[in-house]
């Protein structure tokens, strides 16, 4: 997926646009992602440098481990970004996006910390952690 892309956060306050190549939809189950979001996140990732914000004033970093961080709006709280601290390249939350976002799910990870009152329903591959291939704070 090499087209440019825009999205935004719910008030608007923070826009983002990209260009380069997207990668598929990660749905991470893990228990920061849910205390995060309220559910798993789903998120694709772009290189730093093919990555354009506008509003950055707005967007507000957590560092929930020594690894990554996670920003968001500060003004309405929407999850935007996820990003290891020593990769050049970020992950963008796949609901930020505008509408068509021609992302398609690729695997869901950490499925073995997964929330109790959902069942995943698709035949994406399934791993109980991580990957060898995707750098996240567990792995």
């Amino acid at each position: 997926m090499t087209d440019i892309h825009t999205g935004s956060c719910l008030c608007g306050a923070v826009r983002f646009k990209t260009g380069g190549a997207l990668r598929g939809v990660i749905y991470c189950h893990c228990s920061q992602c849910r205390k995060q979001s309220g559910h798993y996140y789903a998120a694709t990732n772009v290189a730093d440098i093919d990555l354009d914000v506008t509003g950055g004033e707005n967007l507000t970093w957590y560092s929930a481990s020594d690894v990554a961080r996670r920003g968001f709006c500060k003004i309405c709280g929407s999850a935007l970004f996820w990003k290891h601290n020593e990769l050049a390249e970020i992950s963008v939350m796949a609901g930020a996006f505008d509408q068509p976002s021609v992302l398609k799910g690729e695997v869901h990870i950490f499925v073995g910390d997964k929330g109790d009152y959902y069942e995943i329903d698709d035949d994406l591959p399934r791993h109980a952690g991580s990957t060898p291939s995707i750098k996240v704070a567990g792995s």
